[in-house]
């Protein structure tokens, strides 16, 4: 994920909306701590307070993080590095520890306007049944979707 040939290409487009995959340092399971996944939903949140970016659907899986949303006035690489920086502080802090949680960079795919983005949004909700950790979609915690299901 750390590789600069992804950012060969890569724009942030203010009112574009973005599909990202954000992955723990080592695909470990650190968000499998309901305190640590909560510390991403709450920098996801945020962003959207902070007028950075409208947040369309997300989940915060065991050892990675989907979100679709609409950027705001900010760049992209502003957007990720807070929700990456800010929620890897704050779980070192709840730790007492200070390594590494997120792996640099992440994967982004600006959706297009024929992209069905009720299709994408429910992809992303459904990772959690995919992956066996609900037996339906909208029953885990740490998953969120602006449209109904």
């Amino acid at each position: 994920m750390s590789s600069p040939r992804l950012q060969h290409g890569r724009e942030a487009i203010h009112g574009a909306t973005y599909a990202i995959t954000a992955v723990a340092a080592g695909r470990r399971a650190t968000f499998a701590d309901a305190d640590a996944a909560e510390a991403v939903v709450d920098e996801l949140r945020l962003a959207g307070r902070l007028g950075m970016a409208t947040s369309l659907a997300w989940v915060v899986m065991p050892d990675h993080l989907h979100w679709m949303f609409e950027l705001q006035g900010f760049s992209l690489a502003q957007v990720m590095g807070r929700v990456k920086s800010c929620s890897a502080r704050r779980i070192n802090l709840l730790r007492g520890t200070d390594g590494a949680i997120w792996q640099a960079g992440y994967y982004d795919h600006r959706m297009r306007d024929h992209e069905d983005l009720l299709a994408q949004a429910l992809y992303i909700l459904g990772n959690p049944v995919r992956r066996g950790l609900v037996s339906q979609a909208g029953a885990y915690p740490y998953a969120w979707c602006r449209y109904p299901a």
